[in-house]
């Protein structure tokens, strides 16, 4: 199965508003919600996708030839790729009820595993969501990542305690979160985090933690004094505040603060292993893709996985290969035109 197989495969399965496009980019669903689009006029997806595309590749091919190394030490975990799958919560709701959030969780985790990299899960108001998630991440000896909402203290006792039980290796939360309709509407103490709440969660997790909606050098310096092991460049798709920047935009002032004193993931609109090149070279360390997995995954659930994250290898590896990095270390920023 190629890739375009695979998506006539998950056209007919991913509901009314995805409609499924070869390439992802926010176009064709604009500001459904609920559905697979963004916030507002639903320009902030669509802004993700171009403003990587906006980056050239500078190549160079006078270089010694070598095999091409693109695993990475993670956490004490060691992945094949560069690529982390995103968490997509309400599956049911923004697609289609072919999946729920506890069995779409349970195929992206150990389909991710197969493939030698890393999903991280989804987070709901329905506690079985968190319990199947942590339940499909011990399966698999903790290989996957656990991202919880900014709840309220009790609720995130009783998440966290789920997280240390299923074994995870790291814990994310999606602070950015807040701004999600439906978190909005429930009736509690969920929402944005002062720096010192966020230090106090985080030791309570007791795990690396990765805050996931930094969208600022300031957010960035905030989650780097609260105590985080890593950050995602991410405005959740457009999904939590309409006319944001593209992550593309923020990524390199936010690299030059950090200054490697935490681990940089990025997100939104990345979409082909050039565009995975382009962020390791502006000075992430990983990215994380979210639709398309969702797609891989309504198509032909693990096949699915191995066909996209197989994709995305081939491209990045020809890329780092077309601008002489046999390593992912060996990819720089002077390998692309801002």
């Amino acid at each position: 199965m190629d890739y375009a197989e695979l998506m006539e495969l998950a056209r007919p399965r991913l509901g009314k508003d995805c409609k499924g496009c070869l390439i992802c980019n926010g176009r064709a669903c604009g500001n459904k919600m609920p559905g697979p689009g963004a916030k507002g006029i639903g320009d902030t997806a669509i802004r993700n996708y171009e403003k990587w595309k906006e980056i050239r590749i500078n190549m160079d091919t006078l270089v010694e030839r070598k095999p091409v190394d693109m695993s990475l030490d993670f956490f004490g975990k060691r992945l094949k790729y560069p690529i982390i799958a995103g968490p997509v919560g309400l599956v049911a709701v923004h697609y289609s009820d072919a999946y729920t959030d506890n069995t779409y969780n349970d195929e992206l985790v150990s389909g991710c595993a197969a493939e030698g990299i890393v999903a991280m899960t989804g987070d709901g108001a329905d506690a079985t969501v968190m319990q199947s998630a942590c339940a499909a991440i011990k399966k698999t000896g903790g290989m996957g990542i656990p991202t919880v909402k900014p709840w309220g203290p009790e609720t995130l006792q009783e998440k966290f305690a789920l997280v240390k039980e299923s074994g995870a290796f790291a814990c994310a939360m999606d602070v950015d979160g807040a701004g999600l309709p439906f978190l909005k509407k429930l009736n509690t103490s969920a929402g944005s985090k002062s720096r010192e709440e966020l230090a106090e969660i985080i030791r309570n997790a007791g795990l690396p933690f990765i805050v996931k909606g930094i969208m600022t050098v300031k957010g960035a310096l905030k989650a780097k004094e609260a105590g985080a092991s890593a950050i995602v460049v991410s405005n959740h798709g457009g999904r939590v505040l309409d006319q944001c920047p593209a992550t593309a935009e923020v990524l390199p002032e936010i690299v030059d603060a950090v200054q490697g004193e935490m681990k940089i993931l990025v997100d939104g609109g990345i979409r082909s292993g050039v565009d995975i090149f382009k962020a390791l070279a502006i000075g992430a360390d990983a990215v994380i893709i979210a639709r398309p997995y969702v797609t891989a995954v309504y198509g032909a659930g693990a096949e699915g996985i191995h066909v996209l994250t197989q994709k995305l290898a081939a491209e990045l590896e020809d890329t780092m290969e077309m601008c002489g990095a046999h390593t992912l270390a060996e990819i720089t920023r002077d390998m692309v035109r801002l």
